[in-house]
């Protein structure tokens, strides 16, 4: 078969071409179909099946931190409640407004209790922070080293927080018999409550 063998076939007449090209034209018809097939319907298929397995991922990592976090469900508000109940605790260590004066007659009741002579208790200005607010004492006090332990030891077991800051203790002077003065500051703290933080 030549090439002017094929241009002598006869279009309206198929069935009479020889077999060789019959296979090749409908080897090309199948090919052609099964390509314009994947085209139109395959090719949109993969894509969406790709979308979909990107999707799985996503989902399945979701998945499997949100199950961590079930899995540690109870765990989790154990601790929120024990982190509230120290929370409550804490605060209730904070005086409010109408507990304070209460608590500087506690912090010179237990230097008095101790032993120590008072030279100077000044409060002085409250200062405001996030939700809380500070109250700093200025303090100085004559009496023995021992004395001013007890008195701080006496500081850190009342029921309200109170810390001490800037201690200097000195000699009294040269006739004072051992006698030491301490100066420091002593700072007690309140809750400002929601209520504009009075």
């Amino acid at each position: 078969m030549n090439i002017q063998d094929l241009n002598e076939l006869d279009l309206n007449n198929i069935g009479s071409w020889p077999l060789p090209i019959k296979v090749v034209i409908i080897l090309i018809l199948c090919g052609g179909i099964g390509f314009g097939y994947y085209k139109m319907h395959t090719e949109d298929q993969l894509a969406k099946l790709d979308k979909e397995q990107k999707t799985e991922v996503k989902l399945r990592k979701t998945f499997e931190n949100k199950q961590a976090k079930a899995v540690n469900l109870d765990r989790y508000k154990a601790q929120l409640e024990e982190m509230k109940e120290s929370f409550g605790t804490m605060l209730r260590q904070l005086p409010n407004k109408t507990e304070v004066a209460e608590l500087l007659v506690d912090v010179s009741q237990t230097g008095l209790a101790t032993g120590l002579e008072f030279e100077l208790f000044d409060p002085l200005g409250e200062k405001r922070r996030e939700f809380y607010a500070e109250l700093p004492i200025k303090i100085r006090v004559k009496g023995s080293y021992h004395q001013f332990g007890a008195f701080i030891s006496g500081l850190a077991s009342l029921p309200r927080i109170v810390t001490i800051h800037d201690i200097s203790i000195k000699p009294k002077g040269k006739k004072s018999g051992g006698a030491l003065v301490m100066e420091a500051t002593a700072k007690t703290y309140r809750y400002l409550d929601e209520e504009g933080g009075k």
